[in-house]
């Protein structure tokens, strides 16, 4: 039965209850007041065509009958009430009627209109239960235990509990005031310190976390005791992911490693990106990539005028172009796909010069450490010479911002794919010119979710049934989220004076061995049942990775848990006349003499002081381009 077929019937019986308390209280009164036909039939009239005309406005017959609540029973009322007054004015007016008889008349649909809809629900209720029952019998439902009795347990609790899969056992909540109290009907149980005995005694299957504000700490500590008690633990979706429609209400989320970090996530000045970014030109490089689509996505949640979305895999930017076609559209955002290589120089000079960036944004690099040992021509090629391209054509259009996406592992690096990340900042920092175009680099750690993260990883050999690989036990990692990353990126290019090394104070490292114990403990697995083992360093790996170097270290805070570091660089002409030189270089030389380069080794500047005069004249005038 459709929605409207279902407010057509609602209408027709409340009329017709309406006609048989007038036809009662006519019969009932008969005997003791004079009524007259016409009295009768005024009333009808005047209080069915009133009772619809307010029942309209006020959408009495569009409410779902099943979910009726106190206020929907009280407004019911009210618009029975008042539609009694207004009728007994005007028929007062008309004729001598009975007030008795309306009296009588409005006492018995006020009770028995909104009283039908509390009986509808009652019934829907008992039918749900009888279902649970009978699928408690035939099929396996979930004893629920829900942490949380403020009002995102209560939203979620009143949501959840017409589950037939789901019984909700009951409630812990830290407050001693609601502890002995009930929500809906569901008992709150005790604190969340006694959560491992509700369990055991309760004969609990999942735990669902419902306090949208819990800190990481604690949400920790309900997962390990869900742990010792093999105990699925999941949490109600956020506000956002409901609003997004990732989540229903009533629907359970995965609680993901980056909720556990123990680590707030840094909250940047929107409306500072806001007027950076709005009604500009923008181009982001790797658009299709796990940072750059972020980025993309931040981007135009502040309307800019033109997005670019370049990128060298044209399926990553398909997905990218397609995801964020509906809000250009809607906010009259002009999206372009571009599908270039960063390496083809003549290429991305083109698209500066037609499109004119106000902003880029780049992102489009060979991260993957491993990999990049293996092929260490292809990482100088894409990081390196690609990241040329995008500064010098930024700077041949004239773009006021460029801002290059780097990372922790270009300090002191001792792999390929670092020293290539380092080099590309010397260039992007040494193109920085008074008055031309404000050149910027951000440094954050490893980002939970991208490729090549280790998150998928481990997700994949828990699946599996393990063991869990890590390199090394002692091996630490800078954590933060894509989200996160791409806002800091976004901010980096709001505060740029030209020149900088933005990075983010993002906390205390976290072990990797500690990561992956607590991916085991999410996927509702004994620790004993999932080995971790060790597995040896990789090529390229480090045991800690860094934010800053000694010398780069400077107590410069330009935004809360931002911090801006001191660039040392050699010359700009000495690092392109070193990058030009590094091609013809077999793949042994090349690792070894560009890590040295990167780490500002002294043999590295003898080499460079040995070359020709005439070569280093040749770069210095390409710079005026």
């Amino acid at each position: 039965m459709n929605r409207k077929l279902k407010r057509v019937i609602l209408a027709i019986i409340d009329l017709i209850v309406i006609i048989l308390t007038i036809g009662f209280s006519y019969l009932f009164l008969k005997p003791f007041v004079s009524i007259s036909n016409s009295d009768v039939i005024y009333s009808l009239l005047f209080l069915t065509i009133v009772y619809c005309i307010l029942a309209y406005s006020f959408n009495i017959f569009n409410k779902i009958n099943r979910y009726t609540s106190i206020k929907e029973t009280f407004t019911h009322c009210g618009v029975i009430t008042l539609d009694y007054l207004l009728s007994s004015v005007v028929l007062m007016l008309w004729s001598s009627i009975s007030m008795r008889f309306l009296f009588l008349s409005y006492i018995l649909t006020v009770i028995i209109i909104p009283s039908s809809r509390v009986v509808w629900r009652i019934m829907i209720e008992h039918r749900v239960k009888l279902e649970k029952i009978e699928n408690n019998l035939n099929n396996k439902v979930f004893r629920t235990l829900i942490v949380g009795a403020g009002e995102g347990g209560s939203l979620f609790i009143k949501n959840l509990r017409h589950n037939p899969e789901i019984v909700l056992v009951g409630v812990v909540d830290d407050d001693i005031n609601k502890v002995g109290t009930t929500i809906y009907g569901i008992p709150i149980l005790g604190n969340t310190s006694e959560i491992s005995n509700i369990v055991n005694r309760y004969d609990i299957d999942q735990i669902t976390v419902a306090i949208p504000s819990l800190e990481p700490k604690e949400l920790d500590r309900i997962v390990s005791q869900a742990t010792e008690t093999k105990v699925k633990v999941n949490q109600m979706p956020s506000v956002e992911d409901i609003v997004k429609g990732t989540y229903q209400v009533n629907k359970f989320k995965e609680i993901e490693i980056s909720d556990l970090l123990g680590r707030e996530e840094v909250k940047l000045n929107m409306e500072e990106i806001s007027n950076q970014v709005s009604g500009k030109t923008i181009l982001v490089s790797g658009a299709g990539g796990s940072i750059g689509s972020e980025i993309c996505r931040q981007i135009i949640r502040f309307s800019p005028r033109k997005l670019l979305l370049l990128g060298h895999g044209e399926n990553s930017i398909y997905l990218i172009n397609r995801e964020l076609q509906q809000i250009a559209k809607e906010e009259n955002i002009e999206l372009i796909p571009v599908i270039a290589d960063i390496q083809d120089r003549e290429r991305i000079f083109k698209v500066m010069k037609e499109n004119k960036p106000n902003i880029v944004y780049h992102a489009a690099a060979h991260k993957h450490v491993p990999l990049m040992e293996y092929n260490p021509s292809e990482a100088v090629k894409n990081n390196i010479f690609g990241t040329k391209n995008m500064a010098e054509a930024a700077k041949a259009a004239s773009v006021e911002n460029f801002v290059m996406v780097s990372t922790d592992k270009a300090v002191n690096p001792p792999n390929v794919m670092g020293a290539t990340k380092r080099v590309a900042e010397m260039i992007v920092t040494g193109l920085n010119e008074k008055d031309q175009t404000k050149f910027a680099a951000v440094r954050f750690g490893n980002v939970l979710g991208s490729r090549g993260s280790v998150i998928p990883v481990f997700k994949e050999q828990i699946k599996k049934g393990g063991p869990i690989t890590v390199t090394d036990f002692r091996m630490t990692r800078y954590f933060m989220t894509i989200p996160e990353a791409s806002r800091l990126v976004l901010q980096a290019g709001s505060l740029a004076k030209g020149g900088e090394i933005f990075v983010l104070d993002m906390g205390e490292p976290v072990k990797i061995v500690d990561l992956a114990n607590k991916m085991i403990q999410l996927s509702g697995e004994k620790n004993s049942q999932i080995k971790v083992v060790e597995s040896g360093i990789r090529p390229g790996e480090k045991l800690y990775e860094e934010l800053l170097t000694n010398e780069e270290l400077t107590e410069e805070k330009v935004f809360e848990k931002i911090f801006v570091g001191k660039v040392n660089n050699a010359p700009l002409e000495e690092v392109l006349i070193f990058a030009d030189n590094l091609e013809d270089l077999n793949d042994e030389a090349l690792k070894e003499k560009l890590i040295k380069f990167a780490n500002n080794n002294m043999n590295s500047n003898k080499d460079l002081k040995n070359m020709s005069r005439e070569s280093s004249m040749l770069y210095a005038k390409s710079l005026n381009i």
